[in-house]
């Protein structure tokens, strides 16, 4: 009976330690993979949490009555240090490239190459063609030089060149109309409406599109008459000078493609390297807060980005590249653009947040929203379909560009452009929330 009284005893205790991971039957909780939560992203500044008031100016010119000044609370944020350069852009552009050629030409083994170190993952951006094998020429124009399986191969390309009339005689260049980028993302304006739906999908809420992503280089004609432009529209977004220029000609539409890619970049690198999916990194464009208050450096209050009150510093140099006085273009140092790095940054460590070239934000254009708008993280969003009125098309634009004149590099001032429409002096620069109260805690 004794052995028989402690078998069952044994059983009872082995039992008891099964239940739960040393809880012994008590709630212990299911914690996901810890990772470094202190990491700054590459590129990127840490903009950390604060409450202080945003929007209102001492002058409006343009008599717009909006924005007016109102205590608000931001969350901590990423922000890309500097706006979105053409080489930056230009990965994008090429890995959208890639893509169709290799899905053109069946994913070949002998025609791809894997950045050393790093794993073989389409999604995450790391395979590449190697042009050398089908006979790229660079600047956009190849040529078919491969011999046998190579040049067979090669001539799977043909629909990516222009060809017939479009054609210019002795030239095979490569048609970037064809660079389109296909995504879905799930639209939570749409499912916090109608997810409690039984009826409902979760398809309903998916918004897919696909995007011409190559910048329109021909801005620099359109959106000025009478202007000799031409050098700009055949080199600026191709020419080794220009590659740590911010890129431009890119559309609201544009931009949030380039997000995503860089968010499923991201992502495929950090499953390479068996990171737990909580270490992801959502790239977005700003909203109109996170950018006035990013611009404003933790300073209360200011009328520009550097904390002062005036254009020039002590020294009487100008601080930021915009349209001075009657249009002395080139006495802040640029005529057009200039590199993403010039001028010295903000309190943040965030280069020109004032002029430059303007920068999209993800909040929608609406002069009635203000009031509406809640004091923590505000933010007002729509994304307009083809057949919707143009006005709903409207975006939030902010920081001044080159060649606009002092006011509207202001921290307070916004204006709008339509989110199909691509500008030679507007660009972008993208965020991401932190995944925490406070990186310093």
């Amino acid at each position: 009976m004794k052995k028989i009284y402690l078998l069952a005893l044994m059983g009872v205790t082995v039992l008891l330690a099964s239940c739960g991971h040393g809880g012994q039957g008590e709630l212990v909780g299911a914690y996901n993979r810890k990772f470094k939560n202190h990491r700054i992203p590459l590129g990127m500044v840490y903009i950390p949490p604060g409450h202080t008031p945003l929007g209102g100016s001492d002058e409006d010119i343009t008599f717009s009555q909006n924005g007016p000044s109102r205590m608000t609370t931001i969350s901590a944020f990423f922000m890309d240090q500097t706006e979105i350069s053409n080489a930056e852009y230009r990965q994008f552009t090429n890995w959208v490239r890639d893509s169709i050629a290799i899905t053109m030409m069946g994913n070949p083994a002998q025609f791809m190459m894997t950045k050393k170190g790093a794993a073989a993952n389409a999604v995450g951006g790391e395979n590449y063609i190697d042009w050398k094998k089908v006979g790229y020429n660079g600047a956009n124009i190849w040529r078919n030089k491969g011999k046998g399986s190579a040049g067979a191969q090669a001539s799977q390309l043909d629909g990516m060149y222009y060809s017939g009339l479009d054609a210019l005689p002795g030239r095979k260049e490569f048609d970037v109309r064809k660079l389109e980028y296909s995504y879905g993302i799930l639209n939570l304006d749409k499912a916090a409406l109608g997810h409690k739906d039984p009826n409902s999908k979760r398809q309903d809420y998916i918004d897919r599109y696909v995007i011409a992503v190559y910048p329109d280089t021909m801005v620099w004609k359109t959106d000025y008459s009478y202007s000799q432009n031409d050098p700009m529209v055949r080199g600026y977004y191709n020419h080794p000078s220009y590659d740590d220029y911010p890129v431009v000609g890119v559309s609201w539409e544009q931009a949030k493609a380039f997000s995503h890619w860089r968010t499923q970049l991201y992502q495929g690198v950090a499953s390479a390297r068996k990171l737990p999916m909580n270490a992801r990194m959502d790239y977005d464009l700003p909203a109109e807060t996170e950018f006035e208050y990013a611009a404003r450096g933790g300073n209360t209050k200011t009328k520009y980005p550097w904390g002062g009150p005036y254009i020039r510093n002590t020294k009487g140099c100008l601080q930021a590249n915009f349209k001075p006085g009657r249009g002395d273009y080139s006495s802040d140092g640029g005529i057009y653009t200039v590199g993403v790095r010039s001028y010295f940054p903000n309190d943040y460590g965030l280069y020109n947040m004032a002029g430059n070239v303007a920068e999209w934000t993800k909040t929608a254009y609406n002069k009635s929203s203000a009031p509406l708008l809640h004091d923590l993280n505000p933010n007002f969003t729509y994304v307009a379909g083809k057949n919707d009125s143009k006005y709903l098309k409207r975006k939030v634009v902010k920081g001044g560009s080159w060649k606009d004149t002092g006011y509207f590099l202001q921290n307070a001032v916004a204006t709008y452009e339509y989110q199909d429409q691509q500008r030679s002096y507007i660009g972008f620069r993208c965020v991401s929330a932190y995944p925490g109260t406070d990186l310093r805690n």
